[in-house]
């Protein structure tokens, strides 16, 4: 039976590799950021290597999310749902113009929703 401590750094290696893959990021680029080997990432998101703290950090950072996500401590950022989440991280990336329009969109889908409860 597995211990506690392996289904923790199982849980957080899954949710490693599953923030590398949505940024798609490949195991190479994370090795250079963390300067260390890509067999290192590949060991680290099977649970087969610890990660040390400043290493999480690291990951925390490019990874675009709390330390606390990975350690299980915090699911979500702010307490959103991971939609919106998603569209908070790829709004951010987008022109203060761009964000606009898209606040625009966002209210008239809200007053579309609203007028269809009506």
């Amino acid at each position: 039976m597995a211990s506690k401590e392996d289904l923790e750094r199982t849980g957080m290696a899954r949710l490693l590799k599953e923030a590398r893959e949505y940024l798609d990021l490949s195991q190479d680029e994370v090795a250079r950021e963390l300067g260390v080997p890509r067999t290192a990432v590949s060991l680290i998101e099977s649970g087969q290597r610890k990660v040390d703290a400043i290493e999480l950090q690291k990951l925390a950072k490019l990874y675009q999310r709390p330390v606390g996500y990975f350690t299980g401590e915090e699911i979500t950022a702010a307490g959103l749902p991971e939609d919106v989440e998603h569209l908070a991280r790829a709004a951010s990336k987008l022109s203060s113009q761009d964000r606009q329009q898209l606040a625009e969109f966002a209210a008239y889908l809200k007053s579309r929703s609203a007028a269809e409860k009506e």
